[in-house]
Protein backbone atom coordinates (compact mmCIF):
# COMPACT_ATOMS: atom_id res chain seq x y z
CA UNK A 1 0.00 0.00 0.00
CA UNK A 2 2.93 2.27 1.22
CA UNK A 3 4.61 2.03 -2.59
CA UNK A 4 0.53 2.99 -4.40
CA UNK A 5 -0.19 6.31 -2.10
CA UNK A 6 3.35 7.42 -2.76
CA UNK A 7 2.60 7.07 -6.87
CA UNK A 8 -0.89 8.91 -6.53
CA UNK A 9 1.31 11.60 -4.32
CA UNK A 10 3.90 11.71 -7.55
CA UNK A 11 1.06 11.76 -10.51
CA UNK A 12 2.43 15.30 -11.99
CA UNK A 13 -0.86 15.09 -13.87
CA UNK A 14 -2.86 15.88 -10.83
CA UNK A 15 -3.22 19.30 -9.47
CA UNK A 16 -1.59 19.52 -5.42
CA UNK A 17 -4.82 19.47 -3.75
CA UNK A 18 -6.26 16.58 -5.87
CA UNK A 19 -3.21 14.34 -5.07
CA UNK A 20 -3.88 14.93 -1.89
CA UNK A 21 -7.53 14.22 -2.01
CA UNK A 22 -6.85 11.06 -3.63
CA UNK A 23 -3.79 10.21 -1.25
CA UNK A 24 -5.91 10.64 1.95
CA UNK A 25 -9.71 11.26 1.07
CA UNK A 26 -11.87 8.26 2.14
CA UNK A 27 -8.77 6.75 4.11
CA UNK A 28 -7.87 6.16 8.16
CA UNK A 29 -5.24 8.58 9.33
CA UNK A 30 -3.60 8.96 12.66
CA UNK A 31 -2.05 12.44 13.37
CA UNK A 32 0.50 12.23 16.33
CA UNK A 33 1.13 15.57 18.09
CA UNK A 34 -2.18 18.19 17.92
CA UNK A 35 0.26 20.86 18.12
CA UNK A 36 0.93 24.60 16.03
CA UNK A 37 1.79 22.68 12.89
CA UNK A 38 -0.49 19.37 12.73
CA UNK A 39 -3.60 21.53 13.55
CA UNK A 40 -3.51 23.05 10.21
CA UNK A 41 -3.19 19.58 8.77
CA UNK A 42 -6.08 18.18 10.38
CA UNK A 43 -8.03 20.74 9.08
CA UNK A 44 -6.84 19.56 5.45
CA UNK A 45 -7.57 15.80 6.27
CA UNK A 46 -11.23 16.36 7.12
CA UNK A 47 -11.41 18.58 4.05
CA UNK A 48 -10.04 15.71 1.91
CA UNK A 49 -12.81 13.34 3.47
CA UNK A 50 -10.03 11.21 5.48
CA UNK A 51 -11.58 9.05 8.82
CA UNK A 52 -8.75 11.16 11.50
CA UNK A 53 -8.00 10.23 14.88
CA UNK A 54 -6.17 12.87 16.92
CA UNK A 55 -3.17 11.33 19.47
CA UNK A 56 -1.38 13.04 21.93
CA UNK A 57 0.45 12.75 25.03
CA UNK A 58 -0.72 15.62 26.35
CA UNK A 59 -4.11 16.80 27.32
CA UNK A 60 -5.66 19.53 24.36
CA UNK A 61 -6.87 22.65 24.73
CA UNK A 62 -10.60 23.09 23.54
CA UNK A 63 -11.37 19.22 22.29
CA UNK A 64 -14.60 19.52 21.44
CA UNK A 65 -13.29 21.58 18.01
CA UNK A 66 -11.85 18.42 17.31
CA UNK A 67 -14.67 15.65 18.56
CA UNK A 68 -17.37 18.02 16.97
CA UNK A 69 -16.12 17.71 13.45
CA UNK A 70 -16.02 13.59 13.84
CA UNK A 71 -12.28 13.60 14.85
CA UNK A 72 -11.75 10.61 17.46
CA UNK A 73 -9.54 11.96 20.57
CA UNK A 74 -6.70 9.86 22.23
CA UNK A 75 -4.88 11.75 24.70
CA UNK A 76 -2.77 10.51 28.06
CA UNK A 77 -0.33 7.78 29.02
CA UNK A 78 -2.08 5.54 26.28
CA UNK A 79 -2.49 7.79 23.36
CA UNK A 80 -0.05 5.64 20.80
CA UNK A 81 -2.45 2.08 21.19
CA UNK A 82 -3.92 0.40 19.12
CA UNK A 83 -2.11 2.70 16.08
CA UNK A 84 -3.52 0.89 13.02
CA UNK A 85 -4.72 3.38 10.61
CA UNK A 86 -3.90 3.34 6.66
CA UNK A 87 -2.03 6.76 7.11
CA UNK A 88 0.25 7.82 10.23
CA UNK A 89 1.56 11.73 10.31
CA UNK A 90 4.12 11.70 13.28
CA UNK A 91 4.93 14.87 14.43
CA UNK A 92 8.75 15.93 14.24
CA UNK A 93 9.81 15.18 17.78
CA UNK A 94 9.15 11.31 17.86
CA UNK A 95 11.69 9.20 16.87
CA UNK A 96 10.47 6.84 13.86
CA UNK A 97 11.46 3.36 15.12
CA UNK A 98 9.71 3.47 18.54
CA UNK A 99 7.95 0.09 18.48
CA UNK A 100 4.34 1.67 17.96
CA UNK A 101 5.18 3.56 14.72
CA UNK A 102 7.83 -0.40 13.80
CA UNK A 103 4.22 -2.63 14.49
CA UNK A 104 2.10 -0.31 12.35
CA UNK A 105 4.13 -0.22 9.67
CA UNK A 106 4.73 -4.01 9.55
CA UNK A 107 0.75 -4.01 9.12
CA UNK A 108 1.15 -1.97 6.40
CA UNK A 109 0.81 1.20 7.62
CA UNK A 110 2.13 4.04 5.96
CA UNK A 111 4.35 6.50 8.13
CA UNK A 112 5.20 10.14 6.95
CA UNK A 113 5.29 13.38 8.48
CA UNK A 114 3.47 16.99 7.33
CA UNK A 115 7.14 17.91 5.78
CA UNK A 116 7.38 15.17 3.46
CA UNK A 117 4.23 14.95 2.25
CA UNK A 118 4.10 18.88 1.35
CA UNK A 119 7.87 18.03 -0.61
CA UNK A 120 5.89 15.50 -2.34
CA UNK A 121 3.28 17.83 -3.47
CA UNK A 122 5.56 20.76 -3.97
CA UNK A 123 4.62 22.29 -7.02
CA UNK A 124 7.78 24.86 -7.82
CA UNK A 125 11.45 23.63 -7.97
CA UNK A 126 12.71 26.83 -6.29
CA UNK A 127 13.08 25.33 -2.52
CA UNK A 128 15.86 26.67 -0.60
CA UNK A 129 16.09 25.09 2.29
CA UNK A 130 18.29 25.46 5.84
CA UNK A 131 19.13 22.92 8.77
CA UNK A 132 22.32 23.36 11.25
CA UNK A 133 23.03 23.52 14.81
CA UNK A 134 22.94 27.28 15.01
CA UNK A 135 21.60 29.88 12.63
CA UNK A 136 18.79 27.95 11.31
CA UNK A 137 16.12 30.29 11.88
CA UNK A 138 18.16 34.00 11.42
CA UNK A 139 19.78 32.44 7.66
CA UNK A 140 16.33 31.07 6.63
CA UNK A 141 14.66 34.91 7.55
CA UNK A 142 17.28 36.27 6.02
CA UNK A 143 16.83 34.17 2.35
CA UNK A 144 13.43 34.89 2.38
CA UNK A 145 13.41 39.00 3.58
CA UNK A 146 16.18 39.23 0.31
CA UNK A 147 13.92 36.81 -2.26
CA UNK A 148 11.20 39.41 -1.25
CA UNK A 149 13.54 42.56 -1.55
CA UNK A 150 13.94 41.27 -4.97
CA UNK A 151 10.43 41.50 -5.91
CA UNK A 152 9.80 37.31 -5.13
CA UNK A 153 6.20 36.13 -3.70
CA UNK A 154 7.77 33.97 -0.88
CA UNK A 155 6.10 30.85 1.36
CA UNK A 156 8.46 30.83 4.80
CA UNK A 157 7.71 27.57 6.56
CA UNK A 158 9.23 24.39 8.04
CA UNK A 159 10.55 24.64 11.68
CA UNK A 160 9.96 28.87 11.11
CA UNK A 161 6.47 30.39 10.36
CA UNK A 162 3.41 28.47 9.39
CA UNK A 163 2.83 24.61 8.03
CA UNK A 164 2.88 24.90 4.33
CA UNK A 165 0.86 21.89 3.45
CA UNK A 166 -2.07 23.41 3.51
CA UNK A 167 -0.84 26.32 1.32
CA UNK A 168 0.20 23.78 -1.04
CA UNK A 169 -2.77 24.85 -3.46
CA UNK A 170 -1.56 28.52 -3.54
CA UNK A 171 2.31 28.04 -4.64
CA UNK A 172 2.79 29.02 -8.10
CA UNK A 173 5.62 27.33 -10.56
CA UNK A 174 7.14 30.52 -10.28
CA UNK A 175 7.85 31.04 -6.57
CA UNK A 176 9.65 30.34 -3.36
CA UNK A 177 9.86 27.80 -0.90
CA UNK A 178 12.23 29.24 2.14
CA UNK A 179 12.43 26.03 5.06
CA UNK A 180 14.13 25.74 8.51
CA UNK A 181 14.68 22.22 8.74
CA UNK A 182 15.57 20.76 12.21
CA UNK A 183 16.84 17.44 12.03
CA UNK A 184 13.80 15.78 13.45
CA UNK A 185 12.50 16.95 10.35
CA UNK A 186 15.31 15.33 8.37
CA UNK A 187 15.37 12.25 9.63
CA UNK A 188 13.17 10.44 7.75
CA UNK A 189 13.44 12.63 4.70
CA UNK A 190 13.88 10.78 0.66
CA UNK A 191 13.87 14.24 -0.57
CA UNK A 192 15.90 17.32 -1.02
CA UNK A 193 15.78 20.91 -2.14
CA UNK A 194 17.18 22.67 -4.93
CA UNK A 195 19.56 24.88 -2.74
CA UNK A 196 20.54 22.93 0.80
CA UNK A 197 21.77 25.20 3.04
CA UNK A 198 23.80 23.89 6.23
CA UNK A 199 24.96 27.12 8.34
CA UNK A 200 26.98 24.54 10.81
CA UNK A 201 27.04 21.22 12.92
CA UNK A 202 28.00 20.81 16.63
CA UNK A 203 26.71 17.68 19.23
CA UNK A 204 22.73 18.82 19.84
CA UNK A 205 19.53 17.10 20.30
CA UNK A 206 21.63 14.12 21.84
CA UNK A 207 18.32 13.37 24.16
CA UNK A 208 16.49 12.07 20.92
CA UNK A 209 19.12 10.91 18.52
CA UNK A 210 20.92 7.94 19.50
CA UNK A 211 24.31 9.39 18.81
CA UNK A 212 26.07 12.49 17.60
CA UNK A 213 26.59 10.09 14.03
CA UNK A 214 22.73 9.90 13.65
CA UNK A 215 22.25 13.38 14.21
CA UNK A 216 24.70 14.37 11.60
CA UNK A 217 23.25 11.50 9.60
CA UNK A 218 19.81 13.26 9.82
CA UNK A 219 21.48 16.74 8.82
CA UNK A 220 23.00 14.77 5.72
CA UNK A 221 19.69 14.04 4.15
CA UNK A 222 18.95 17.68 3.04
CA UNK A 223 21.45 17.25 -0.17
CA UNK A 224 21.73 13.18 -0.07
CA UNK A 225 18.85 13.28 -3.06
CA UNK A 226 20.06 15.93 -4.70
CA UNK A 227 20.50 16.21 -8.34
CA UNK A 228 23.42 17.61 -10.39
CA UNK A 229 21.68 20.55 -11.39
CA UNK A 230 20.85 21.29 -7.52
CA UNK A 231 23.37 23.27 -4.96
CA UNK A 232 24.97 22.49 -1.68
CA UNK A 233 26.07 25.41 0.56
CA UNK A 234 28.39 24.60 3.22
CA UNK A 235 30.31 26.57 6.23
CA UNK A 236 34.20 25.84 5.21
CA UNK A 237 34.83 26.56 8.49
CA UNK A 238 33.32 23.98 10.33
CA UNK A 239 35.14 20.83 10.10
CA UNK A 240 31.75 18.77 10.17
CA UNK A 241 30.09 20.64 7.13
CA UNK A 242 33.24 21.09 5.23
CA UNK A 243 33.46 17.04 5.05
CA UNK A 244 30.06 17.14 3.36
CA UNK A 245 31.79 18.47 -0.19
CA UNK A 246 32.32 15.57 -1.98
CA UNK A 247 29.13 13.80 -1.42
CA UNK A 248 27.24 16.62 -3.07
CA UNK A 249 25.81 15.36 -6.44
CA UNK A 250 25.40 19.30 -7.73
CA UNK A 251 27.66 22.40 -7.47
CA UNK A 252 28.49 23.11 -3.87
CA UNK A 253 29.26 26.59 -2.69
CA UNK A 254 31.48 27.32 0.51
CA UNK A 255 31.75 29.88 3.46
CA UNK A 256 33.60 30.92 6.10
CA UNK A 257 33.87 34.06 8.62
CA UNK A 258 38.36 33.88 8.35
CA UNK A 259 38.71 31.77 5.46
CA UNK A 260 39.26 32.11 1.64
CA UNK A 261 37.09 30.30 -1.30
CA UNK A 262 37.21 30.02 -4.64
CA UNK A 263 33.33 29.53 -5.23
CA UNK A 264 31.37 30.89 -2.52
CA UNK A 265 31.67 34.43 0.05
CA UNK A 266 34.30 35.65 1.79
CA UNK A 267 35.29 38.48 3.92
CA UNK A 268 37.72 40.76 1.87
CA UNK A 269 39.27 43.28 3.77
CA UNK A 270 35.55 43.73 5.60
CA UNK A 271 34.15 43.26 2.41
CA UNK A 272 31.34 40.39 1.77
CA UNK A 273 32.81 39.28 -1.56
CA UNK A 274 31.22 36.80 -3.93
CA UNK A 275 33.74 34.23 -5.60
CA UNK A 276 33.02 32.78 -8.65
CA UNK A 277 35.76 30.77 -10.27
CA UNK A 278 38.09 32.90 -8.27
CA UNK A 279 36.93 36.38 -9.64
CA UNK A 280 35.58 39.05 -6.76
CA UNK A 281 32.84 40.76 -6.73
CA UNK A 282 32.73 42.62 -3.90
CA UNK A 283 28.97 43.17 -2.13
CA UNK A 284 29.02 45.64 1.02
CA UNK A 285 30.89 46.03 4.09
CA UNK A 286 30.49 43.54 7.23
CA UNK A 287 29.84 46.68 9.36
CA UNK A 288 26.66 47.51 7.57
CA UNK A 289 24.73 44.48 8.81
CA UNK A 290 22.41 46.03 11.97
CA UNK A 291 22.57 42.78 13.87
CA UNK A 292 25.45 42.02 15.82
CA UNK A 293 28.15 39.20 15.55
CA UNK A 294 30.87 37.31 13.39
CA UNK A 295 28.00 34.54 13.79
CA UNK A 296 25.65 36.86 12.09
CA UNK A 297 28.17 37.53 9.72
CA UNK A 298 28.55 33.78 8.83
CA UNK A 299 24.68 33.68 8.73
CA UNK A 300 24.31 36.72 5.60
CA UNK A 301 27.49 34.89 3.78
CA UNK A 302 25.07 31.60 3.63
CA UNK A 303 21.95 33.61 2.68
CA UNK A 304 23.56 35.08 0.10
CA UNK A 305 25.06 32.19 -1.46
CA UNK A 306 21.23 30.97 -1.35
CA UNK A 307 19.92 34.00 -3.07
CA UNK A 308 22.78 35.15 -5.11
CA UNK A 309 21.87 33.47 -8.96
CA UNK A 310 18.26 35.98 -7.92
CA UNK A 311 18.53 38.93 -6.16
CA UNK A 312 20.41 42.32 -7.47
CA UNK A 313 23.31 42.85 -4.33
CA UNK A 314 21.54 46.29 -3.92
CA UNK A 315 18.78 44.46 -2.26
CA UNK A 316 20.89 42.08 -0.28
CA UNK A 317 22.62 45.25 0.83
CA UNK A 318 19.36 46.77 1.74
CA UNK A 319 18.42 43.86 3.82
CA UNK A 320 21.66 44.34 6.04
CA UNK A 321 21.12 47.99 6.69
CA UNK A 322 17.36 47.66 7.94
CA UNK A 323 16.83 43.68 9.05
CA UNK A 324 16.90 44.27 13.31
CA UNK A 325 17.07 40.51 13.74
CA UNK A 326 14.44 37.57 14.42
CA UNK A 327 12.60 37.73 17.40
CA UNK A 328 14.23 36.03 20.40
CA UNK A 329 17.35 36.30 18.99
CA UNK A 330 19.44 39.28 21.06
CA UNK A 331 16.22 40.95 21.28
CA UNK A 332 16.42 44.18 23.03
CA UNK A 333 13.50 44.06 25.34
CA UNK A 334 13.73 47.70 27.42
CA UNK A 335 16.36 49.64 29.10
CA UNK A 336 15.53 49.88 32.76
CA UNK A 337 17.54 52.46 35.59
CA UNK A 338 20.33 52.18 32.83
CA UNK A 339 19.92 48.67 32.39
CA UNK A 340 19.65 46.50 29.24
CA UNK A 341 17.28 43.26 28.68
CA UNK A 342 17.85 41.05 26.50
CA UNK A 343 15.85 38.29 25.24
CA UNK A 344 17.89 35.50 23.34
CA UNK A 345 15.54 32.65 24.52
CA UNK A 346 15.88 30.62 20.82
CA UNK A 347 19.39 30.03 21.79
CA UNK A 348 19.46 26.34 22.50
CA UNK A 349 22.44 24.98 22.56
CA UNK A 350 25.57 25.81 24.28
CA UNK A 351 26.94 27.17 21.20
CA UNK A 352 24.10 29.92 20.40
CA UNK A 353 25.13 31.32 23.80
CA UNK A 354 28.97 31.26 23.24
CA UNK A 355 27.45 32.83 20.44
CA UNK A 356 25.59 35.48 21.69
CA UNK A 357 27.86 36.11 24.39
CA UNK A 358 30.67 37.03 22.06
CA UNK A 359 28.69 40.02 20.82
CA UNK A 360 29.09 42.29 24.03
CA UNK A 361 31.95 43.89 24.76
CA UNK A 362 31.94 44.06 28.48
CA UNK A 363 31.17 41.36 30.83
CA UNK A 364 27.62 40.45 31.91
CA UNK A 365 24.72 39.74 33.31
CA UNK A 366 23.72 36.53 32.05
CA UNK A 367 19.91 33.87 32.66
CA UNK A 368 20.84 30.43 31.62
CA UNK A 369 19.73 27.05 31.75
CA UNK A 370 16.55 24.56 31.18
CA UNK A 371 15.71 21.27 29.73
CA UNK A 372 18.85 18.95 29.44
CA UNK A 373 19.32 17.78 25.60
CA UNK A 374 21.98 15.21 26.36
CA UNK A 375 24.90 17.73 25.11
CA UNK A 376 27.92 18.71 27.33
CA UNK A 377 28.95 22.05 28.66
CA UNK A 378 32.31 21.73 28.52
CA UNK A 379 32.85 24.20 25.83
CA UNK A 380 30.72 26.98 27.74
CA UNK A 381 32.89 27.30 30.64
CA UNK A 382 35.47 29.32 29.17
CA UNK A 383 33.13 31.57 26.98
CA UNK A 384 31.11 32.17 30.61
CA UNK A 385 34.54 32.71 32.89
CA UNK A 386 35.22 35.56 29.76
CA UNK A 387 32.05 36.97 29.13
CA UNK A 388 29.85 36.56 32.68
CA UNK A 389 30.21 38.37 35.60
CA UNK A 390 27.14 37.14 36.98
CA UNK A 391 25.21 34.09 36.18
CA UNK A 392 21.85 33.04 37.26
CA UNK A 393 20.99 29.58 36.96
CA UNK A 394 17.53 27.64 36.13
CA UNK A 395 16.17 24.52 35.33
CA UNK A 396 17.01 20.99 34.59
CA UNK A 397 20.57 21.70 32.90
CA UNK A 398 21.55 24.48 35.95
CA UNK A 399 23.54 21.56 37.80
CA UNK A 400 25.67 20.51 34.67
CA UNK A 401 26.55 24.22 34.15
CA UNK A 402 28.04 25.15 37.12
CA UNK A 403 29.90 21.88 37.62
CA UNK A 404 31.84 22.19 33.67
CA UNK A 405 32.01 26.01 35.39
CA UNK A 406 33.61 25.33 38.23
CA UNK A 407 35.81 21.90 36.86
CA UNK A 408 37.19 24.67 34.50
CA UNK A 409 37.93 26.54 37.71
CA UNK A 410 39.66 23.79 39.23
CA UNK A 411 41.50 23.47 35.73
CA UNK A 412 42.54 27.17 35.55
CA UNK A 413 43.61 26.94 38.92
CA UNK A 414 40.93 30.22 39.70
CA UNK A 415 39.48 29.85 43.52
CA UNK A 416 36.84 32.71 43.27
CA UNK A 417 34.70 31.70 40.17
CA UNK A 418 32.12 34.25 39.10
CA UNK A 419 29.07 34.22 41.51
CA UNK A 420 26.60 31.87 40.79
CA UNK A 421 23.03 31.96 41.81
CA UNK A 422 20.08 29.22 41.71
CA UNK A 423 16.45 30.20 41.08
CA UNK A 424 13.09 27.76 40.55
CA UNK A 425 11.11 29.98 39.13
CA UNK A 426 11.31 32.59 35.98
CA UNK A 427 9.44 35.71 38.51
CA UNK A 428 12.36 35.22 40.92
CA UNK A 429 15.00 35.28 38.72
CA UNK A 430 14.10 38.30 36.64
CA UNK A 431 13.60 39.96 39.83
CA UNK A 432 16.85 38.71 41.25
CA UNK A 433 18.61 39.96 38.07
CA UNK A 434 17.22 43.80 38.24
CA UNK A 435 18.26 43.66 42.14
CA UNK A 436 21.90 42.69 41.11
CA UNK A 437 22.22 45.02 38.30
CA UNK A 438 23.95 48.43 38.42
CA UNK A 439 23.13 50.82 35.61
CA UNK A 440 25.17 50.07 32.76
CA UNK A 441 24.82 46.30 33.27
CA UNK A 442 23.29 44.18 30.78
CA UNK A 443 21.03 41.24 31.32
CA UNK A 444 20.82 38.63 28.86
CA UNK A 445 18.54 35.57 28.86
CA UNK A 446 20.50 33.13 26.17
CA UNK A 447 19.27 29.53 28.18
CA UNK A 448 22.12 27.16 26.02
CA UNK A 449 19.49 24.76 26.68
CA UNK A 450 16.07 24.00 25.53
CA UNK A 451 12.63 25.69 27.33
CA UNK A 452 10.67 22.38 27.06
CA UNK A 453 10.73 22.28 31.40
CA UNK A 454 8.49 24.20 31.95
CA UNK A 455 7.38 26.42 28.62
CA UNK A 456 5.91 24.82 25.64
CA UNK A 457 8.65 26.58 23.31
CA UNK A 458 11.34 28.95 23.16
CA UNK A 459 8.87 31.45 22.15
CA UNK A 460 6.55 31.16 25.60
CA UNK A 461 10.07 31.35 27.07
CA UNK A 462 10.95 34.26 25.62
CA UNK A 463 7.74 36.17 25.74
CA UNK A 464 7.15 35.04 29.79
CA UNK A 465 10.45 36.93 30.43
CA UNK A 466 10.09 39.87 28.08
CA UNK A 467 6.37 40.40 30.15
CA UNK A 468 8.51 39.90 33.27
CA UNK A 469 10.96 42.67 32.28
CA UNK A 470 8.08 44.94 31.25
CA UNK A 471 6.49 44.21 34.49
CA UNK A 472 9.93 45.47 36.82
Amino acid sequence: MSANLWNILSAQDLAPLERFKAFAGGRTVSVIGIGVSNRPLIDMLLAAGAHVVARDRNPVDHPEELTSRGVKLLTGPDYLSDLHEELIFKTPGMRFDIPELMEARAQGSLVTSEMEVFFALCPTKRTIAVTGSDGKTTTTTLIAKMLQAGGYKVFLGGNIGNPLLPQVGEIGPDDFVVLELSSFQLHTMRQSPHIAVMTNITPNHLDVHKSYQEYIDAKRNIYLYQGPDDTLILNRGNAVTASFAPEAAGRVLDFSYEGSTDNGIMLDHGVLTLVREGVHMPLFPAEDIVIPGHHNVENYMAAILAVSPYVPPEAMADVARTFGGVEHRLQLIRTLDGVRYYNSSIDSSPNRTIAALSVFKQKIILICGGKDKGIPYDDLASPLLEHVKMLLLTGYTAPKIEKALLDECARRGIENPIPIYHYDEYPDLVRAAHDLAQPGDIVLLSPASTSFDRFKNFMERGNTFARLVNEL
